[in-house]
């Protein structure tokens, strides 16, 4: 090459890192423009001396206190009370195991103790996240400002926080040493289970001192806390022990343990020795779970049950969870009052309700647990609250309680009926009168008793539970369309498995609850109109402020008319079909059993114009149980319970529906949902003589 164009093409090169330096800076004067005169600067300012403040007038007492959150039933009676042991069992930093300290350094924050408080590197890779995902993410945080935002902040995610934390984090590290500030991030980090601090849960997974546990115990310890939900060791024992393996390579990574030891402890087998702690009863573990998911939403969170992609429910999780022990947390420490819709009488007689019915059956598991379950559930119909959650029979056994009548999905059998086929089929122009036929399906399914009747009325059909009507009505309507009904009642273990005709005979993935059933049937006798189930009436803080009030809005599902018009049917049913001798001696009422393939399943879900109940019996490990039907253990336990809660109420009919063909044409407003008087020249519904009218 030429000297002459070895001179052009240095003078190209140089002329182009100048440009660049040139872009570079206009990039750095924008970003400046943009900070300073957007207002950021200012605000980032504020955010600097509110953490300096917080940090030099904290002292140690700050990191032991805690707030006790209160619970209260629909009556005002105190529930329960919920506080870290914190304070309780605080450790200084020479009574904590150096085998603690290293593992949460190896797995949380390898430059702990080179750091000022931030690791820039980290906190980069969490603003490129941040600017992929286009949200604040976990990523970044050091140990220091973990700390710093279990002491001084909330769980909220938006970009203010973030940089609060790290002005914070920096500020610890100037006022305490890096002694004490591992000693405070274990002491009031959260294990899971209400334990704060790491005394506080090992007494709680082990019964027994810190300083007593080995190697292997200690970093499952560990493992929890990066997600309490999901390393849950009473619930995902076999996801806490994957992260204590991975825990214990990074300490042999780091030279914390020698290979011996790392080998040695991952073999060990770890038994847990829970204290004999009381355990949350099945009011309280789903009052907690209300009061986060209520919390959640408060924060901005959305919640959903669909997703088009295994990796976009994954991340969903993921989010998902991450909030939910951020939120779960906070139950033990914020000082919250938390006021209910559950009314306490009512829960022991839902409770006594299912004890007694399956009283007969004392076969226990190894846990000293009854095989044989029941969840149960009431709603009330004037305002969507649950009154009453059971979720097992009761034992008063110490340890986890699982609430089956939220966390346990079964098939449902027939009682899946008016909810994904019979309702959306009379929203498509069937009637109770409508003719359909009861003939043997090649491939299909058999009815009860293996007899079919040939041409008979709808009604007829609900009233004996006819699979083969049921299976040939959502083949008609497609179960894509029965299944979008459940979807948009919040159904959550719906699967793309079930867009098949099985589904008209509850023959799903998944399964379905006893909350779920229970509100399903609540929206029917509301007219078609769907409340999401919670019983969280509102959230104040230890001052009596309120953080939240929840308003159960209403979401059309059903047609008012088709809704009546099964409303009417499941009276048949109850009365005449395969729920007779189930009707209570003085209430209108309405019902459906469910029974499954070899009686592993039995359902009965009914209500009133008061209350929707419903009602699932089986073994939590499904087997075959003799006898077993809707219309008998299920159907005796809603019996009886509903008798004794509708006790002095006043009769109160389900309010009639349209026969289409009858009415007039100047009705069809009324068809659509809105309500006209009589007045207005139109249809007069007919009304028993011994009854008040029905309109206003």
């Amino acid at each position: 090459m030429s000297k002459k164009k070895k001179k052009k093409k240095k003078y190209r090169v140089f002329w182009f890192f100048v440009k660049l330096q040139v872009v570079f800076l206009l990039l750095v004067a924008m970003a400046l423009g943009w900070y300073y005169f957007g207002g950021y600067a200012q605000t980032v300012s504020a955010l600097q001396r509110e953490a300096r403040e917080l940090v030099h007038n904290s002292d140690e007492s700050t990191f032991r206190s805690v707030e006790t959150s209160l619970v209260y039933d629909a009556n005002g009676t105190l529930v329960s009370t919920l506080k870290g042991e914190k304070d309780v069992y605080y450790l200084e930093y020479d009574d904590i195991p150096a085998y603690a300290s290293a593992a949460m350094v190896s797995i949380e924050d390898k430059k702990f103790y080179n750091h000022n408080g931030i690791d820039i590197k980290a906190i980069l890779r969490a603003a490129k996240a941040m600017i992929q995902n286009g949200k604040v993410t976990q990523g970044g945080s050091t140990i220091t400002q973990q700390l710093a935002r279990n002491i001084f902040l909330n769980h909220d995610v938006k970009w203010e926080r973030k940089i609060e934390e790290i002005f914070i984090a920096v500020e610890l590290e100037k006022v305490y040493s890096k002694k004490k500030i591992m000693e405070f991030y274990l002491n009031n980090i959260y294990f899971g289970n209400g334990y704060y601090g790491i005394q506080a849960a090992c007494k709680g997974y082990f019964n027994t001192d810190v300083k007593n546990l080995d190697l292997s115990q200690i970093a499952f310890l560990c493992a929890i806390p990066n997600n309490p939900s999901l390393y849950d060791p009473l619930v995902h024992m076999d996801h806490t022990l994957k992260r204590r393996n991975r825990i214990l390579n990074q300490m042999r990574d780091d030279g914390s343990i020698t290979k011996a030891d790392c080998k040695k402890a991952k073999a060990e087998e770890i038994t847990l020795n829970l204290s004999q702690k009381t355990k949350n009863d099945y009011v309280e573990t789903y009052t907690y779970y209300c009061a986060i998911r209520a919390l959640m939403a408060e924060e901005g969170f959305v919640f959903r049950n669909n997703f088009e992609t295994e990796s976009e429910r994954k991340a969903y999780e993921e989010e998902y969870s991450q909030l939910y022990s951020e939120i779960q947390k906070s139950l033990y420490s914020k000082g919250y009052r938390i006021y209910t819709s559950i009314d306490l009488n009512m829960q022991q007689l839902l409770q006594n309700t299912v004890d007694n019915g399956l009283a007969e059956f004392t076969e226990q598991n190894e846990e000293g647990i009854y095989t044989l379950q029941s969840s149960a559930v009431c709603v009330d119909n004037h305002t969507g609250y649950v009154k009453a959650i059971v979720g097992g029979r009761n034992q008063n056994l110490p340890g986890y309680t699982l609430n089956r009548a939220y966390q346990s999905f079964r098939q449902p059998g027939s009682a899946i009926k008016p909810l994904i086929v019979f309702t959306p089929a009379l929203e498509h122009n069937y009637t109770p009168d409508s003719i359909v036929e009861d003939v043997k399906i090649e491939d299909g399914p058999s009815n009860a008793g293996g007899y079919y009747e040939g041409s008979i009325n709808l009604r007829y059909a609900v009233q004996k539970s006819k699979n083969t009507v049921a299976w040939n009505l959502l083949e008609e309507l497609t179960p894509q369309v029965g299944l979008s009904y459940l979807k948009e009642m919040n159904f959550s273990r719906l699967d793309v498995r079930d867009e098949r005709p099985t589904s008209a005979l509850g023959g799903f993935t998944h399964g379905v609850s006893a909350i779920e059933m229970a509100s399903g049937y609540a929206t029917l006798v509301n007219d078609g109109k769907f409340r999401a189930p919670t019983c969280i009436i509102k959230i104040t803080d230890a001052q009596d402020n309120v953080i939240l009030e929840t308003q159960n809005e209403e979401k059309e599902i059903y047609k008012t008319n088709a809704s009546r018009m099964m409303t009417d049917m499941l009276v048949s049913a109850i009365q005449e079909g395969t729920g007779r001798g189930l009707a209570l001696s003085n209430m209108p009422c309405a019902g459906k059993t469910g029974t499954t393939n070899d009686n592993k399943d039995g359902w009965f879900v009914g209500y009133t114009s008061y209350y929707t109940t419903s009602v699932w019996v089986g073994y939590d490990m499904p087997k075959e149980l003799p006898g077993l039907s809707g219309s008998s253990y299920p159907g005796t336990i809603w019996n009886s319970f509903m008798e004794q809660i509708h006790q002095n109420l006043e009769p109160i009919p389900f309010l009639p529906y349209i026969d289409e063909q009858k009415a007039p044409l100047d009705d069809e407003e009324y068809l659509d949902g809105q309500e006209v008087s009589p007045q207005d020249g139109v249809w007069e519904p007919w009304v028993p003589e011994t009854e008040e009218p029905l309109w206003e």
